[in-house]
C-alpha cells in the first residue's frame, strides 16, 4: 500500500463561500457565455467537492463539469486517504497493441478493506497527444476511479474522457541525445518499446540481460541501442510469440546467450 506524496494546499481559501465566489469570478473569465443554470451548478460542486477551477481541479467541457485527477487527489488528501495500490493487470494488458489495464485501491483508513476501481487505455483511447503514455493514462484513469467511489463523486473525471486526456508532465521530455529507439519516450506517437520488452520480461519471467543479448543479435547490432525501431519491434513480436509458444525453448535459446564462466584454478 502506498501513500501518495503531499500535495501543495491551495491559495487560502477560508470558507466555501469564498470559494464558490473565486470560481465563479474565473470561469465567467473564462467561459463568458455560460448559463445561470451551469453557474449554479458549479456553485454546487464547489460546495460539495470544494475544489478550485483556477488549481485546474474542476474543469468545463463541452457544456459539462468535470473534476479532475488533481482535484481528486486534493479530496482524498483533505479526508486524510491513508494510502492508494496500483497493480497492472497483465493478462489483460497486450503491450504489443499498446493495451495496458490497472487495478487501483483506495485505503480510506488503516482497516479500510479497500475501494477498487479499474482504468484501461489503448491507443484507440486516449488523445493523439498522449500517444505513447498508454501506460501512465491507464493507471491514472484506475486511480480516479477507485477514488471517485471512495468518496462517493458521481463526477466523471477529465483523465477518464479520452478526447481530453492531458499529456503528463513527463511525456514532454525529449528523448535521449543517443538516438536510442528503445527509450521510454515516443516521437512517433507508437507505444513505448521499454514498456513493451519489460512487460514481456516480467509476464513470462525472463533474465533481462540475456534477452537484451538475443535482441542485439537478432537485430544484428552490438547493442540493442543501436537498432532501428522496426528491428526492435519485430524482434518484440518475435520475442513474445516465441514466449507463447514454448517458454521452455525460449529459454534454453537465452542461455545460450550467457557468458561462460571461466573455472577456477
Amino acid at each position: 500500500m502506498t501513500p501518495y506524496p503531499p500535495i501543495p494546499q491551495p491559495a487560502q481559501t477560508t470558507t466555501k463561500l469564498d470559494l464558490v465566489r473565486q470560481n465563479l469570478r474565473v470561469v465567467k473569465q473564462l467561459h463568458p457565455t455560460l448559463s445561470k443554470t451551469e453557474l449554479m451548478s458549479l456553485s454546487d460542486l464547489t460546495r460539495a467537492l470544494h475544489l478550485s477551477v483556477s488549481q485546474g481541479e474542476i474543469s468545463y467541457i463541452n457544456g459539462k463539469w468535470y473534476v479532475t485527477h488533481a482535484g481528486l487527489l486534493r479530496v482524498a488528501l483533505r479526508h486524510r486517504c491513508c494510502g492508494i495500490r496500483t497493480v497492472l493487470q497483465e493478462p489483460q494488458s497486450d503491450p504489443i497493441a499498446g493495451r495496458w489495464v490497472f487495478k487501483a485501491t483506495v485505503y480510506k483508513s488503516p482497516r479500510s478493506r479497500g475501494f477498487v476501481g479499474y482504468g484501461d487505455a489503448d491507443p484507440s483511447n486516449v488523445s493523439s497527444l498522449v500517444r505513447g503514455a498508454e501506460l501512465r493514462i491507464a493507471e491514472t484513469r484506475a486511480v480516479n476511479r477507485a477514488l471517485r467511489k471512495a468518496y462517493g463523486i458521481g463526477l466523471c473525471s477529465v483523465e477518464e474522457l479520452g478526447a481530453f486526456s492531458s499529456p503528463p508532465r513527463s511525456a514532454t521530455i525529449p528523448s535521449p541525445s543517443n538516438g536510442s529507439h528503445i527509450s521510454n519516450g515516443s516521437g512517433n506517437g507508437q507505444p513505448r518499446l521499454r514498456d513493451q520488452l519489460c512487460l514481456l520480461i516480467r509476464q513470462y519471467n525472463l533474465d533481462s540481460n540475456l534477452v537484451k543479448a538475443y535482441a542485439a543479435d537478432f537485430c544484428g547490432t552490438e547493442a540493442l541501442s543501436g537498432a532501428s525501431r522496426e528491428l526492435v519491434e519485430s524482434f518484440i513480436s518475435h520475442l513474445s510469440s516465441a514466449a507463447k509458444e514454448n517458454r521452455t525453448a525460449l529459454v534454453c535459446k537465452l542461455n545460450s546467450y550467457a557468458q561462460p564462466v571461466e573455472a577456477q584454478p
